[in-house]
């Protein structure tokens, strides 16, 4: 039931961005009074799931879910239809209007991707605020594990700039880290800055960026678990372990590190208690678990809340919108660093639905809607002939030069296109189908 929950979402979320997408090539076409022959939600080579005709366009729904398209009379597209190319152009042909014309009917599915992107995101600061964890109130520093390690960081560094670029909230550090080439932390009170090593930046992308990064916070106890072990010894609500067998474990990374060496062992805990100190015996089980919460203390004083007003939330949207795409421009250069690995981990439509969470929650669906149209935005303007951003760079140089490019020159070009599409189609699919195999 989950993963029909997950599938639900991720279909939603292509069939709004898609439909909108393609629209906004529809609208301005029909307006420029262009004839428009079909009108597409997903692929249908070879079938259709559902067609029907109205007036003159054929509107329907594909069975494969990787975009959607609309066929426009007269412009040489995916479809390399050239019988009517081979007529004499009619007025209400895609290649008989001026250039401006064209170049707005192929760039208004990127236009309205990314006005989307921008409304999601200030409609979400309308209606939830601002909310993060701010970064200059992380008192204790960070906590690392082997793969933060590995890109030079240490427990206790507090991360004062990536890239130069002052970090204000905390929950942007791993993407900022992985995207980045250089960091700033303060490190025993002097300020270092080091090159983030791309072997780091491998295993935190096989790890889908899990537990490499976290807040280092003191050992304060908020929950403890029924029968547990640490239940058993009186640990309480509200004890701060300060340490294990007289060894002072202060911060909740060397608490773990030092519980992990007593597996399935009696040890004697260090407690704080009432500001007095006392020692509780406890037997840890065979995982080396006492069965207990610890409270996050620096994260609740560091959460910021902030009410935003529509005329603060526009700017607010606007300024996400633009983040998003500099980071999906960033995405880029580790997926085309080999030492990253990344292009192994590039999921398609099979394992995307892994992305959303088991349960329905509309404000993650709607932030990754915004996401995801600007990644849209993105891959269309890209300058590859079959997608708009191809189609709008011919028209570019037809209004520099004055000069229209010959429909053999946009049929090569067209068909070039194509096989890149389908070679990465390719392998994406094959990606997909890899790891649903190995279960990696």
């Amino acid at each position: 039931m989950e993963t029909l929950i997950q599938i639900a979402q991720l279909i939603l979320c292509l069939s709004f961005l898609v439909i909108l997408h393609e629209l906004g090539h529809f609208l301005p076409a029909k307006f420029f009074k262009t004839k428009i022959e079909k009108f597409y939600l997903f692929f249908n080579p070879w079938f259709s799931l559902v067609k029907k005709k109205i007036g003159e366009t054929e509107y329907g729904i594909g069975w494969l879910p990787m975009g959607g398209y609309v066929k426009i009379a007269g412009m040489i597209d995916e479809s390399m239809d050239k019988e009517q190319l081979k007529q004499e152009p009619q007025p209400w042909e895609y290649r008989s209007k001026p250039a401006w014309q064209r170049l707005i009917i192929i760039m208004g599915g990127v236009i309205v991707n990314f006005f989307l992107a921008w409304i999601i995101y200030t409609m979400l600061y309308i209606n939830h605020g601002d909310n993060f964890v701010d970064n200059s109130k992380i008192s204790h520093g960070i906590a690392v594990d082997s793969v933060g390690r590995i890109l030079g960081l240490q427990n206790g560094d507090k991360i004062l700039k990536v890239d130069g670029v002052t970090q204000a909230k905390f929950e942007q550090l791993p993407l900022e880290i992985l995207f980045g080439d250089n960091i700033t932390v303060e490190r025993e009170g002097k300020e270092l800055t080091f090159n983030l090593s791309d072997e780091g930046k491998r295993d935190v992308i096989k790890r889908a960026g899990k537990n490499f990064l976290s807040v280092r916070d003191e050992v304060i106890v908020d929950t403890v678990v029924g029968n547990s072990p640490a239940f058993i010894s009186g640990l309480q609500k509200g004890d701060q372990i300060i340490g294990i067998n007289g060894k002072t474990t202060r911060f909740f990374d060397e608490f773990s590190s030092e519980l992990s060496m007593h597996k399935n062992d009696s040890i004697a805990l260090n407690v704080l208690r009432n500001q007095e100190t006392i020692v509780l015996k406890a037997k840890t089980t065979e995982e080396g678990k006492l069965g207990f919460l610890p409270k996050a203390t620096v994260i609740e004083k560091a959460a910021v809340s902030k009410e935003l007003s529509i005329a603060e939330s526009i700017p607010a949207g606007f300024h996400r919108t633009i983040s998003t795409l500099t980071n999906q421009i960033k995405q880029f250069k580790i997926i085309f660093n080999t030492k990253t690995e990344a292009y192994k981990q590039v999921s398609g439509p099979l394992r995307m639905f892994k992305i959303f969470k088991p349960e329905w929650d509309w404000t993650f669906f709607w932030s990754f809607t915004a996401m995801f149209s600007v990644w849209l935005a993105f891959l269309n303007v890209l300058p590859i002939p079959g997608l708009d951003g191809g189609h709008a760079v011919f028209i570019l140089i037809e209004m520099i030069t004055r000069k229209k490019p010959t429909e053999k020159t946009l049929e090569v070009a067209q068909t070039i296109g194509v096989v890149i599409l389908l070679t990465l189609m390719a392998l994406v699919f094959g990606n997909d189908i890899w790891h649903l195999v190995t279960g990696k």
